[in-house]
């Protein structure tokens, strides 16, 4: 068996976090593989393989990201499409989307004998045709539109060609269940559980009473499209995963749908989302 480590030195504990990970995978005779940019630190652990990531990535059964959430989501589209399973180790403030705090190491014994569960968790892929050309990409938590100036916008959103709803917001999110913990849930979403599959529309500061968020079915085809005024100028930026994606300009639109690949998280501890959702969002923040 063949582990990888994704580490983020830049978070608290995360290099004594790796070190110790490596111990506990080589007692329990897991090969452990990281880049060589890290050769010097753990040079000193033997037989280390040291490779890009991108080639674990291939070749690993499962890849560690030690550090926040953002660190496991960048990690988590380097295994887009690929057989490897992720496994979140928290260094950071929240790690919500963490199967392991970094005082659980001991747990990662439990990978060679096979003693987790794993949650698939679904992935939104996102096109846009604009006039600067075609782009797309995959999102695991959302994609996020509001104004380039954050001014209100105008926007019309549509669910296989059929009109949904005209909004006026200062921005609007599409985010997978993963998501909706994360930006959605501040913007007043609902909680749903990872292994659902449904697509969460939430307004961000609707001008209106009565806007909800809203729950489509996963093979739902949706499109969002810039209506503000061009006399405005006002262009809608948009996000993947808090990465920039695309501007679109009045009239211009993009289309979001159910990703072609899962992502494969390991759950080691058991109901480690609920146990999070109780630890981690009904207590302050470590």
């Amino acid at each position: 068996m063949k582990a990888a480590l994704y580490p983020n030195f830049q978070k608290k504990n995360a290099l004594a976090c790796a070190r110790e990970a490596c111990d506990v995978l080589a007692a329990a005779g897991i090969e452990t593989a990281v880049s060589g940019v890290f050769r010097e630190t753990f040079a000193d652990k033997p037989n280390m393989i040291f490779e890009d990531i991108c080639v674990s990535a291939e070749t690993a059964d499962v890849v560690l990201a030690i550090g926040g959430d953002g660190t496991i989501l960048r990690c988590a589209k380097l295994l887009i499409g690929k057989d490897t399973k992720l496994l979140g180790i928290n260094t950071g403030t929240l790690g919500f989307m963490a199967g392991l705090e970094s005082d659980q190491l001991d747990k990662l014994a439990l990978l060679k004998t096979g003693e987790y569960e794993i949650s698939e968790r679904m992935t939104l892929d996102i096109a846009a045709k604009t006039a600067d050309g075609e782009r797309h990409t995959t999102a695991l938590n959302e994609v996020s539109g509001r104004s380039a100036s954050f001014r209100i916008c105008d926007f019309e959103v549509y669910s296989e060609n059929y009109l949904v709803g005209r909004h006026r917001a200062d921005g609007v999110l599409f985010s997978t269940p993963s998501g909706s913990t994360a930006y959605a849930l501040s913007a007043g979403g609902p909680i749903i559980e990872p292994d659902l599959e449904c697509i969460e529309m939430t307004l961000v500061c609707p001008h209106s009473l009565f806007s909800r968020a809203t729950l489509f079915a996963a093979g739902r085809r949706l499109r969002m499209k810039n209506t503000t005024p061009v006399s405005k100028g006002e262009n809608m930026v948009v996000n993947v995963d808090g990465e920039p994606f695309t501007v679109l300009k009045a009239d211009e639109s993009i289309e979001i749908y159910r990703g072609k690949n899962n992502i494969r998280f390991i759950d080691i501890i058991g109901n480690s989302f609920h146990e999070s959702l109780c630890t981690k969002m009904c207590k302050p923040i470590k």
